[in-house]
C-alpha cells in the first residue's frame, strides 16, 4: 500500500488539505459592516463552503489510500477530487474579492498541492490499471 507512488501523494492531499485549515491562502484588510476596516485571514475555514470542501478533501484522499485493491473506485474517487480541489480554487479566488488590500501568504501553495496530488494520484492509479490489463492479456 505505502510503496505505490498514488498512496505518497494521497497522503500529500490529505496533509496540504489539513494545513490550508491551519495557514491562510490570503490576508489582508476588509470592511466590516460598520465600515471599520480589520484585518482578516482566508484559510481553509474561512466560510461554511471552503470548510465542506476542504474537509471533504481530506476524507475522499484518506478513503482513497484504503482502496488500493479496487483502482476503478479510486479512480472514480480521484476524478471527484479533482473537481472538489478545482471548486475550492475558485472559490479562495472569489473570497479575495471581498479583502480591500493584501497579499497572497507564502502557504496558499497547499491548495494548488491539493490539485498537484489529485492529479499525480489518478496517473499513477491509471498506470497501475493499464499494467494489470496488459498482465491479464498475457495469460
Amino acid at each position: 500500500m505505502i510503496q505505490r507512488q498514488q498512496t505518497l501523494w494521497l497522503l500529500l492531499v490529505v496533509a496540504a488539505s489539513v494545513l490550508s485549515f491551519l495557514f491562510p491562502f490570503y490576508s489582508g484588510n476588509k470592511i466590516g459592516d460598520s465600515n471599520i476596516s480589520t484585518f482578516d485571514e482566508l484559510t481553509g475555514g474561512s466560510s461554511f463552503f471552503l470548510l465542506v470542501l476542504t474537509g471533504a478533501s481530506v476524507l475522499i484522499s484518506g478513503i482513497s489510500i484504503f482502496l488500493y485493491s479496487d483502482r476503478k473506485a479510486q479512480l472514480k474517487l480521484m476524478a471527484g477530487g479533482i473537481l472538489i480541489s478545482i471548486i475550492l480554487i475558485i472559490l479562495y479566488f472569489v473570497g479575495i474579492k471581498k479583502f480591500q488590500t493584501g497579499n497572497f501568504a507564502l502557504t496558499s501553495v497547499f491548495v494548488f498541492f491539493i490539485l498537484i496530488g489529485y492529479v499525480m494520484a489518478a496517473r499513477g492509479i491509471w498506470k497501475d490499471e493499464k499494467l494489470v490489463k496488459s498482465l491479464d492479456k498475457l495469460r
